[in-house]
This record gives C-alpha cells, structure tokens and sequence, in this order.
C-alpha cells in the first residue's frame, strides 16, 4: 500500500486499515517468545499448568489484545500524554517513598498498594520516561540535542526517577531506567564528546559509589559476581548453579522437562530472574541461541519501524521502546551467565510476572503504533521548556 493510499481522507480511521498495516513479524515474534515462556514454565512445575503457566498465558493473551488496540492509537494522543504520564507515574513512586500505600517485596519498598490491587510503578516508569524524552526532542532542534545547557530538561528527567527507584533500593529498574534514558539521549544525537566525558566518569564513579553508597546486600552482589566462588553455598550460590545449568545443557540439551538444575529445584528464580538458564539446560546451545535470534530479529525489526516514521516523535518514541526491551534481553543474558551482578531484571516474555509484561506489551503497542501510522507527521512546536 502506497503513502497516497494512506493518507487519503478517512482511510486512516478504519480500524480494518489499520490492522492491515500492523507488523504482523513482530506480533508472530511475541507469541513464539511468549510460548517458549508458557512452555518452559509448563516444564519447571513438573509438567502442570499451576502455579505458573496458565497464568504467563492469560495474562499474554490479554495484554495482546490490549497491545493491538493501543497501536490503534493515533501518534497525537501519545504526544499529548507524554507529559502528564510521566508526572503521574513520578507521583506514584513518591507515594510509595512517603506513604504507607508503599508496599515491601523482596527486601525494596517498590510496590504501591491501591488495596484492590499492588503495581511496581517503576516499571512503568520506563514507558513514561521514553514519551516524556521524545516528546522534548520533538520540539528541540539537532543541535539542541548534540550539545547544550537545555540538555539539562532531558537529564533532569532522567535523574530524578533514577534516584527515586535506587533509593527504594530497585537498583535493576534504576539502572534499566538510567540506561535507557542514555539510550534515548544517544539515539537523539548527542556529542560523541559528550558521551565519551560521560562513560569516563562513570567509570570512575564506580568503585566509590559501589563502597560507600550501595546498601551492603548490593554491594555484596557486585562482591560475588566478581568472585563467585567467594562463598558457593552463599552469595555464589545463584550464580554458581545458574552456570552450572548453562553449561551442563550442551549442543542439545537435556531434554524437555528433564533439566535437573530446574526440575529439582536447585536452581534459584527459575522461573522468574533465571529461566533463560533452564532453556538453556533442557535445548542447549541450539535452544538458547534460537531465543536470542528471536530477540535480536525483534529488536532490529522494532529499531527499522522507528527509523521509517515520519514524525521525531515517533522516531524518538519507538527507538526508546526498543532500547528498554533490549537493555532487559542483554542484563538478564549477561546476569544468568554471570557476566553482571545478579541485579532482579527478568528476560521479558519468557520470566514469569505481570509488571513487566504489561511495560513490554504496552512498549510494542506504541512501536506497532508508530508503524501503522509512520506517515503521520506532527507539528514542531518547542513544546514545554
């Protein structure tokens, strides 16, 4: 269908329009992702449907259905909200710090309680913080973007639910948070001057910051994932086993629902932080490497729709998308093979959780949205600030 054909009055507003237009690569990417998670979490229960499974599928069927509506969704209704969800969902992760409506989980105060229901904002908070950031780049010039004292907006809103979430302590969504507002800054051109400034004093921000400013379970974490074997029925333990599953899966692996890391339960968050670990000990190296062809054939189908809008907004929008789904792939791939801290960040689609889930579905409802309407363009405007 050509760009004529798109633009012609009222045919945008057919629902059956926009159907046709969706990315049906990357819905059929999400589903075998999605059916690899409901599997593997069919097989670690021993073969039933409780505790896990049923509801990892539920829950995707669901949130399909919500994630095609949302890329109905005009581009303009985006733009709108960017702001104002971000305010609300900063809002809800300082009623958690300064109400009793803050809920603990896990060792970190990073769950709000609404009494009907429990939400961990700052997972949403990656979604309002990637609009909040396109829609400033949006009204922003290139030379803005590459180097100037108004790249002070975009840190600011970067920083301050950073600091926020790490002071819960969530330090796996703060730095998901952090790493994807540097994403968005990257992609939007900044200085390569300036990003070089900025990796050389992060690297030197590190030791003091991990001595003096981590809370003492997180640093030992930094601890054991540089000496694992420091305290092997201890800290290590995670790591240890979750190698020990990596390695002992092989070419082929050992078979469906015959890994014996997961299935009798020596191996830790199985179905949550480390079941990558169990697709790699039941389907081997081929099984493993299948899903992160997924992943990857996802990522870059995702960053291609992103370059094709017409619109800054969208451009800005989809990428940031992406990157927070890739930033989850790599610190989940590199945690399980120990090749980060253990830091609570699940593989998405594939670990069991709603929270997450629901940000993942909801970023590729606006991602699908920026490709069923990558003809739209936006006026400029200079926006807030």
């Amino acid at each position: 269908m050509t760009a004529s054909a798109l633009t012609r009055p009222g045919e945008r507003d057919r629902i059956s329009s926009k159907l046709a237009e969706l990315d049906w690569r990357v819905v059929g990417l999400l589903c075998v992702l999605a059916g690899i998670g409901t599997a593997m979490l069919y097989s670690i229960a021993g073969g039933h449907w409780d505790p896990w499974a049923w509801k990892h599928l539920l829950r995707f069927g669901v949130l399909l259905v919500v994630m095609i509506g949302l890329a109905m969704v005009h581009p303009k209704w985006w733009f709108h909200a960017a702001y104002p969800l971000y305010g609300l969902l900063l809002f809800m992760v300082l009623l958690i710090e300064f109400t009793p409506m803050g809920y603990v989980a896990g060792g970190a105060k990073n769950w709000l309680n609404l009494g009907f229901i429990r939400i961990q904002p700052a997972e949403f908070v990656k979604i309002g913080l990637v609009l909040a950031l396109a829609r400033w780049y949006h009204g922003h010039s290139a030379q803005d973007a590459r180097w100037s004292w108004k790249l002070l907006f975009p840190l600011g809103m970067i920083g301050v639910p950073f600091l926020l979430v790490a002071k819960q302590p969530d330090l796996g969504s703060a730095m998901v948070i952090g790493l994807t507002g540097a994403a968005v800054m990257f992609m939007a051109g900044l200085s390569w001057r300036v990003i070089a400034a900025a990796a050389a004093a992060a690297v030197a921000v590190i030791p003091p910051f991990v001595m003096f400013v981590m809370h003492d379970y997180q640093r030992n974490r930094v601890l054991t994932f540089l000496n694992p074997e420091a305290d092997p029925s201890g800290t290590g333990y995670n790591i240890i086993q979750s190698k020990i599953a990596l390695g002992s899966g092989g070419l082929l692996g050992k078979g469906y629902g015959l890994g014996s890391q997961s299935q009798l339960e020596f191996l830790p968050e199985r179905h949550t932080d480390f079941i990558f670990s169990t697709v790699s000990e039941e389907f081997g190296f081929v099984g493993s490497f299948t899903v992160l062809v997924c992943y990857t054939a996802l990522i870059l189908i995702s960053l291609r729709i992103a370059s094709l809008s017409h619109s800054h907004f969208g451009r800005i929008s989809a990428a940031g998308m992406t990157a927070f789904l890739a930033l989850f792939v790599l610190i989940n791939g590199a945690m399980v093979m120990g090749l980060a801290p253990v830091v609570g960040v699940p593989m998405p689609l594939l670990s069991y959780g709603g929270s997450t889930m629901m940000t993942v579905m909801i970023g590729f409802g606006l991602i699908l949205s920026t490709h069923v309407h990558r003809y739209v363009e936006l006026p400029k405007g200079q926006g807030l600030f």
